[in-house]
């Protein structure tokens, strides 16, 4: 059963505006748990309730949305982000600082969202399923951001749970990187399981 994040549970704009400093410091020191950099160019931010929730708040405030449908359009684009207890959930941004290396790289890199994995030790790898919202690569290039969903099974999700390895890596032919998670980050995407 996934997650929600409800209207009621929501500030008002009056209200963020008073708790943001704060609330922004909590999910910054947050998200540094849940980030894996695949090398240089690739970065997997994992997504929770408290980052969808951070980014639906920053949503409303920079298009100052205070009317109720355009405050459900935002959480019926976010909410689909959080984790449900079987999944992992992920931002993928692929970063190129020059603009001319990250278009050539964008053309060479199509498909790359469909060879990311993550892999719980013992387990097969799971690659994710991307891009479920809306197709992001063209004919040309792939996106440089991309939202992913790794489905686990129950004894991923168990063995998860219990501390073991989790690695993350990306698998395409112009781009390959393998990591192991660390202690903090297992612990809070083994988190979004229970």
């Amino acid at each position: 059963m996934m997650a929600r994040i409800e209207r009621a549970s929501l500030w008002s704009l009056e209200a963020y505006a008073r708790e943001r400093n704060a609330f922004r410091a909590r999910v910054i020191e947050h998200k540094r748990h849940r980030r894996v950099a695949l090398g240089e160019h690739v970065t997997l931010q994992f997504e929770d309730e408290l980052t969808i929730r951070y980014q639906i708040q920053e949503m409303l405030r920079i298009e100052r949305t205070f009317e109720e449908a355009g405050i459900q359009d935002e959480l019926d684009a976010y909410n689909p982000l959080v984790p449900d207890g079987t999944n992992l959930k992920a931002t993928m941004m692929i970063e190129y600082p020059d603009v001319a290396e990250r278009q050539r790289n964008l053309a060479r890199l199509k498909g790359i969202e469909d060879r990311v994995w993550v892999q719980v030790a013992g387990c097969a790898r799971v690659h994710g399923i991307a891009d479920e919202d809306l197709e992001r690569t063209n004919d040309e290039k792939t996106s440089a951001v991309h939202f992913l969903r790794f489905e686990l099974n129950p004894e991923m999700q168990k063995t998860l749970r219990y501390g073991v390895g989790l690695s993350v890596g990306v698998d395409h032919p112009h781009y390959q990187a393998i990591v192991e998670a660390s202690p903090a980050v297992r612990a809070a995407l083994a988190a979004d399981l229970a």
